[in-house]
């Protein structure tokens, strides 16, 4: 207790502390003894500190005194939202080359035959005009970026090979361990990057590239969780900076978080990373919240945060299963054209758009267990669309998209979380505010539960088959 006496309780200590002369007094009298400094000096700091200080509290005294006293937020203001969209797509050209740059190793260096086979795969879709997978369209968001002069910097808990085997941006020869980074050595880069796997200790490893980010503003620093559960080890920091950070000291970053999340019948452990602690912490413009469903989405919001001129903190719902999904891919084009879009409309319909009277609107993984299901093709009245951006979230877009379906009776809010968790207590409020008193808005989802994920893959199939219907019919 700040405001309590201590020598209640420690008398005698507190006896010596009082006699003992204060640290900067031992450090000033070291100094001035050994000639590195004199009094005057040392009293001429003191006194600049003590000024410094006397004129932050009189500003804040003012600002405070004759500041906006209304409600208005001083950070989610119209010059953040309307602030300049950042050019991502990369010419195919620039592609193509940076692709065979990634794919360059050392004359004599032997990649893991297996490996090889998958780097091949990349070259091949790369002169086909895709399909683009998740892993190769973040190296060629990377390796645009560092011919664009962005410094990049990817820590985390396994980030070199990738957690679930789909980075490979280290090789490793076959023959005689020796290392190769190839993104390391592009001809057309003009900033750094580093990459390094960092140790099992989230509150250590996420605080030092909070600080880093901080103090190298001009550096995308990315931290990526082996799970994204495993984030929960970070929460202190999470909370104490990068959520509070920007009001508490007009503190911000490009800070990312690429955290691994989705239900696959993996467990509690592996399965969730806490979507919904993450927009309940979002408030006054503080950090930007995305679950991309697309490799070209991934591709764009990667440069978008990189060249975004509002700094704020990202955090990602990264895929696993979708890593190699067959229907979450991207053609080349998509990289070479477009933008990071907020919400993705529905290219599955079935039938005509006036047909549709109900939406269900998604995030993530769980939009393909909603197109792939035997149920889709009978659901000619359904259309499913995807909310890529849930921080801040995209009113504008989500409008638009559901204006676009002309004879709507429904909006339906679909997640594979339990109802307690992921983001419907955030989307579902922000939805009922959009639509007309004569739509229906409702979810469906897992119910509460106090643990995030089933360990059982037969029960969480059918867990899935049973939300995707329920959305579906």
């Amino acid at each position: 207790n700040e405001g309590d006496e201590p020598r209640y309780t420690q008398p005698l200590m507190y006896e010596r502390i009082d006699a003992h002369p204060p640290v900067a007094d031992v450090y000033a009298k070291t100094l001035i003894e050994a000639g590195v400094v004199t009094e005057d000096e040392v009293q001429r700091e003191r006194d600049s500190v003590n000024q410094q200080l006397t004129r932050s509290l009189d500003r804040f005294r003012t600002e405070r005194d004759v500041g906006d006293q209304s409600n208005s937020n001083p950070y989610v203001t119209s010059e953040w939202r309307a602030a300049a969209e950042p050019e991502t797509a990369v010419p195919v050209e620039l592609l193509d080359h940076l692709d065979e740059a990634l794919l360059r190793v050392p004359d004599g260096f032997t990649v893991n035959p297996k490996l090889q086979r998958t780097l091949g795969k990349r070259r091949t879709a790369m002169k086909e005009g895709g399909p683009i997978d998740w892993g190769h369209a973040e190296a060629l968001a990377f390796a645009s970026l560092l011919t664009e002069g962005v410094p990049l910097r990817l820590v985390g808990q396994d980030t070199e090979r990738g957690t679930f085997s789909h980075r490979h941006m280290v090789l490793s020869d076959a023959v005689t361990g020796d290392r190769h980074t190839p993104i390391k050595h592009l001809d057309k880069a003009t900033a750094s990057f580093e990459l390094h796997n960092s140790p099992l200790s989230e509150y250590a490893a996420v605080g030092f590239e909070y600080g880093y980010s901080v103090s190298a503003p001009e550096t995308m620093v990315m931290w990526e969780a082996q799970f994204g559960d495993f984030v929960n080890g970070a929460e202190i920091i999470i909370d104490q900076f990068i959520i509070a950070g920007l009001v508490k000291w007009d503190q911000t970053s490009r800070l990312v978080l690429l955290l691994p999340h989705g239900y696959e019948g993996q467990g509690p452990e592996h399965s969730s990373a806490r979507l919904e602690r993450f927009l309940a912490l979002g408030a006054e413009g503080n950090i930007r919240v995305a679950n991309c469903s697309t490799p070209a989405q991934y591709f764009h919001l990667l440069r978008y945060q990189a060249k975004h001129s509002m700094l704020r903190p990202l955090v990602v719902m990264t895929p696993k299963s979708l890593l190699r999904h067959p229907q979450a891919v991207s053609s080349t084009s998509d990289l070479a054209t477009g933008r990071f879009n907020f919400v993705l409309d529905d290219p599955t319909l079935p039938g005509p758009r006036d047909a549709v009277t109900r939406i269900v609107l998604c995030s993530g993984r769980v939009y393909y267990d909603a197109i792939r299901s035997p149920k889709r093709a009978d659901a000619a009245s359904v259309a499913v669309g995807r909310i890529e951006l849930l921080y801040p979230f995209p009113s504008g877009a989500v409008q638009k998209l559901l204006k676009g379906y002309t004879n709507l009776k429904e909006v339906v809010w679909l997640q594979e979380e339990p109802m307690n968790m992921g983001a419907r207590k955030w989307v579902v409020p922000q939805i009922l505010d959009l639509v007309p008193a004569d739509v229906t808005v409702r979810y469906i989802a897992r119910p509460e539960r106090s643990s995030p994920a089933e360990g059982f893959l037969k029960k969480h199939l059918a867990e899935q088959e049973r939300l995707v219907g329920a959305a579906l019919t």
